[in-house]
């Protein structure tokens, strides 16, 4: 069991397509190891970013379910129901265990332990996720075009990117300001 899930891992970092092709990596304990690298991955990024800042490990591993559930539900909408191809029938929990399989990049985060490395670390990952993310979106969804798997994966980070900005906007609203 252990061995199947570093597997995963390593084949994701690899940007190893045939994990995404093979049905074996989708079986019933997938989305759970999916799940465990979601948290790792977010556990990774608290860790790299407290090499700076002081930073919530438990709040960053329960906003990277949170993350990974609208990557996949930003790429399904997306990928399946607004610009589908012919072949393109997937069910909606596969989406979730690739996106889930494509950030393993992002424990590589643990190795920022100095502050020098975590912006170059931290940077490095994020790209590699991102390619991570098209890679499988593409064998996922059976896409014939790098293209439209790179296009469907950045309307979906720019979504991320405007629903963030727009949150911590709405919440800086809520903060008390004297003005003296």
């Amino acid at each position: 069991m252990l061995g199947e899930f570093l597997n995963i891992i390593f084949k994701s970092i690899k940007l190893d397509k045939s994990l995404y092709s093979d049905n074996r990596n989708f079986g019933e304990a997938a989305i759970y190891y999916a799940g465990i690298i979601m948290i790792l991955d977010g556990i990774a990024g608290a860790v790299a970013a407290n090499t700076i800042v002081k930073t919530a490990v438990a709040m960053s591993g329960i906003t990277a379910i949170l993350t990974w559930f609208v990557w996949a539900l930003l790429i399904f909408v997306i990928g399946v129901k607004l610009f589908p191809d012919k072949q393109t029938k997937v069910p909606f929990k596969k989406i979730l265990t690739a996106v889930g399989f494509a950030h393993s990049p992002g424990l590589i985060r643990f190795f920022a332990v100095t502050p020098e490395l975590m912006i170059p670390i931290i940077f490095f990952t994020q790209f590699w996720i991102f390619a991570s993310l098209i890679i499988s979106t593409k064998q996922i969804l059976n896409l014939r075009s790098n293209l439209k798997s790179f296009g469907i994966v950045f309307l979906s980070f720019l979504i991320i990117v405007f629903l963030s900005i727009s949150f911590v906007m709405s919440r800086m609203n809520m903060l008390p300001v004297n003005s003296v």
